[in-house]
């Protein structure tokens, strides 16, 4: 896993690797597990970045993606690429969030769980590899469901700040939030191939394209969706409207209000069917324009 996290992440300098019962829990319990008093989150986002705040009963503050008018923060999240919008930080960005991270004494999470699935423009870059070795405040995640298809194994790790994951290890172990070493195996292997996670990446694109070119023709507009799994579009109505139209032709989508008030407008739609699947409901959206 340190070597992935090397050649793949570019993570240098001292950092730590622990492995997660999916990325999802760690989300949930990260808050607590810290003892965070204050959490940031993006305002169109993952929902249970909020979530494990809400458990913990730390103030939950939705902040813009620019770190220079961030309150300061026990925990900061940020998401790249998005979960929903396919958005991707710039360096700038990114390195804005280091300074934060650095400025404040501030933990910075960045969840990476698209990282592997660019679609165009700029690659997606770790917020280890801008760090350029100094980790102190900063910690990526990474999911196994995404990169590897994995989701019933329950796979993900977190990299960074030794002294960070030393403390989430240590509440971890006794807490009984242990991935089972047959898992481990697992994740090691998927690790070591890049060739299934390239495919995935090609089929993703082909996928997004096709769908992309019916939605526009049916009058969305494609917000962000440069990477990940996910298309983030809106035709300037009520989500719930466009669901329901999408709907009534047989496909499911989401509304973006669920990500967040800034969704309102927006639905995002998943990848994650076949290609025969996704090919229909794109010939469904064309024949009922």
């Amino acid at each position: 896993m340190r070597n992935w996290a090397i050649k793949t992440l570019g993570a240098s300098g001292e950092f730590d690797v622990l492995p997660t019962i999916g990325s999802k829990e760690l989300v949930a319990w990260l808050p607590s597990i810290l003892r965070a008093k204050t959490v940031l989150y993006p305002k169109v986002a993952y929902p249970t970045y909020l979530v494990g705040a809400m458990i913990h009963g730390s103030e939950a503050i939705a902040v813009d993606i620019d770190a220079s008018t961030w309150p300061k923060s026990d925990l900061a999240w940020i998401n790249s690429p998005s979960n929903p919008t396919g958005r991707v930080h710039s360096e700038s960005e990114l390195a804005a969030a280091i300074s934060y991270a650095r400025a404040n004494n501030s933990l910075v999470v960045s969840d990476e769980c698209y990282i592997s699935f660019p679609a165009s423009g700029p690659a997606p870059v770790s917020i280890l590899k801008l760090a350029a070795g100094n980790n102190k405040n900063l910690i990526a995640v990474h999911s196994m469901s995404k990169r590897s298809n994995l989701a019933g194994y329950r796979a993900g790790l977190i990299v960074g700040d030794p002294e960070v994951i030393s403390q989430i290890r240590e509440v971890r172990k006794h807490a009984g939030m242990l991935v089972p070493l047959p898992i481990q195996r697992a994740m090691t292997a998927a690790l070591g191939d890049e060739v299934h996670v390239t495919e995935q990446a090609e089929r993703y694109a082909k996928r997004r394209n096709l769908l992309s070119s019916a939605l526009i023709k049916a009058g969305f507009k494609i917000d962000f969706s440069v990477a990940g799994l996910y298309i983030w579009c809106t035709r300037g109505e009520d989500s719930w409207e466009s669901v329901s139209w999408l709907a009534d032709l047989g496909i499911l989508a989401t509304p973006g209000i669920f990500y967040g008030q800034a969704g309102s407008q927006h639905i995002r739609i998943a990848m994650t069917a076949t290609d025969s699947q996704i090919a229909d409901a794109a010939d469904r959206i064309l024949k009922n324009i």
